[in-house]
């Protein structure tokens, strides 16, 4: 398989995304890299056992040593006691701020290490290694590193970019169903949002993404990766345009947080979040109910969830409300959506909260 390489362009800052199969456990992969006495892999307690030997054997000819920390598995330990167990290996094994930090697994693995790269002595080189599809299309791009507070998911982080980003594809292989299709959640975003063609491959190619056809999903990274890319060097600091790789992110962050972060997957939320802000769209009369329709057949076909969660049974549409006036997006108490003003394009929006309960009745199962 060919090797593919994407950059992101930050002046300084630049790194390139290398998309391959089988390149993790091969030494060369890694010469580029800073020199340093010591790295770190930080890993979870599923991936550890699958990829963690192969990845420290491939570093051991670039560092004299390469230490490890293995942290409890899903998006409920993405808190202050979890990140703290990488402190502490960092202080325990007497790390500097050469030392490399590398982020061996899905999205939680990666933004705890980014965030703990951040901080350690006010900023340590890191790479992402991502071993899931949602965090090789999105999470483990453009340098956004956080954790979770109970209020609010990804609340408490820094911008922080790391030096490479590499994307074996064949640890996709041990991906279970479930995580699969919340990958391709994140990658049908990028067709509303930026590129109809993309959308169009995807609905032509679906069947054959769920069969872990590897040149489909090569194809299907690239073409996020290059989305995200583009949106990320033109504002690195979400000033403006970067929000629109939030579409359905605002309401499916409400669902994560509202159902207790573990329950739903971040790409299930993402997903059931879609078809509410595309529903809100066409209320807004920003599309039509055509395309309402197909992007919500193209997601059940991917496996995810088209119907919202309720979140209370008393008062469904006003906890959403509740919870998504916490967004980062908000701003003095106003929410603000990532929308379709037309097929390929985002737009952000507030919307008068009756419209949007009115969404929220009408998506939720």
């Amino acid at each position: 398989m060919n090797v593919e390489t994407v950059h992101i362009d930050l002046g300084e800052r630049s790194y390139p995304i290398v998309i391959a199969e089988g390149l993790l456990a091969q030494s060369s992969t890694w010469q580029a890299l800073p020199k340093a006495a010591a790295a770190l892999v930080v890993t979870n307690d599923v991936v550890a056992p699958l990829y963690l030997s192969a990845l420290k054997q491939a570093l051991s000819g670039q560092y004299a040593q390469v230490h490890e920390v293995v942290l409890p598995d899903g998006e409920a330990h993405k808190d202050w006691q979890t990140l703290n167990l990488i402190f502490d290996a960092l202080l325990q094994h007497g790390c500097d701020r050469k030392t490399v930090l590398f982020a061996l697994g899905g999205g939680v693995v990666g933004d705890m290490t980014g965030f703990a790269a951040a901080s350690y002595m006010r900023g340590v080189p890191f790479v992402q290694v991502p071993t899931t599809l949602l965090s090789q299309v999105d999470s483990s791009v453009g340098g956004k590193t956080a954790i979770n507070h109970p209020l609010g998911k990804n609340m408490i982080g820094a911008f922080y970019q790391p030096q490479l980003v590499l994307c074996d594809l064949a640890t996709l292989d041990t991906l279970p169903e479930r995580e699969l299709s919340a990958g391709l959640g994140e990658i049908i975003k990028y067709g509303p949002i930026a590129d109809m063609q993309f959308f169009d491959w995807l609905v032509q190619n679906m069947d054959g993404l769920l069969r872990r056809d590897r040149d489909m999903l090569a194809h299907a990274v690239k073409r996020s990766v290059e989305i995200k890319a583009w949106v990320v060097g033109q504002d690195e600091k979400e000033a403006g345009l970067r929000a629109i790789l939030n579409f359905g992110h605002t309401f499916g962050h409400a669902i994560e947080a509202g159902m207790g972060y573990g329950n739903w997957l971040h790409g299930e939320g993402v997903a059931a979040g879609m078809v509410m802000a595309a529903e809100l769209s066409q209320r807004l009369g920003l599309v039509e109910a055509s395309f309402v329709s197909r992007l919500r057949k193209l997601i059940e076909r991917a496996g995810l969830p088209v119907r919202a969660a309720v979140i209370d049974a008393q008062d469904n549409a006003g906890r959403y409300l509740e919870l998504m006036r916490v967004d980062k997006k908000s701003e003095a108490g106003e929410i603000r959506f990532v929308l379709i003003d037309g097929p390929g394009k985002a737009v952000m929006r507030s919307a008068p909260d009756a419209l949007v309960r009115e969404v929220i009745d009408s998506c939720c199962a």
